[in-house]
């Protein structure tokens, strides 16, 4: 399943829309005032489906994700020299990025690929295609980019 990622061009706060290939809105994710990033997840009916929030007063950047109320994990950047590396406390998951953070991969504790991030360098605003090997993960795997996308908001 293939996910486009585009954060909107004109906003006071994170926002992005999520479609699907053929361009149907599947999630709609709208930042919210608060200490911290604080980002809100809808389905395209305006349900609300998750939550990603950033821990403050920490090390190395640390963001919460929650479907509904329910806490699912962590996402915590590590230290690393050249390229970006996450983890994850959620199934054994671990993110690894390249040089240029651009692109990333999730990948399960034995190996096995979950997704695969890429960004797509020819728009205005961030835009990321979000390759999920089991359309279960989609929401799941849209948090922890978005986790990302905010850590790397954060340093610029």
């Amino acid at each position: 399943m293939k996910l486009l990622f585009k954060q909107r061009l004109f906003s006071w706060f994170d926002s992005y829309d999520i479609y699907d290939e053929q361009k149907n809105t599947v999630y709609v994710v709208k930042g919210k005032l608060s200490w911290g990033h604080c980002l809100k997840i809808y389905d395209a009916r305006g349900c609300e489906l998750g939550t990603v929030k950033e821990r403050v007063l920490t090390f190395l950047p640390k963001f919460e994700v929650y479907l509904g109320k329910q806490y699912l994990g962590c996402i915590n950047k590590e230290l690393s020299l050249f390229k970006p590396k996450y983890d994850i406390d959620y199934n054994g998951w671990h993110i690894d990025g390249n040089f240029w953070e651009w692109d990333y991969n999730i990948i399960s504790k034995t190996g096995s690929r979950i997704a695969t991030i890429s960004k797509d360098l020819l728009h205005l605003t961030d835009t990321y295609v979000i390759d999920v090997k089991n359309p279960a993960d989609a929401l799941t795997v849209l948090m922890f980019v978005l986790a990302i996308d905010a850590e790397k908001c954060s340093r610029n």
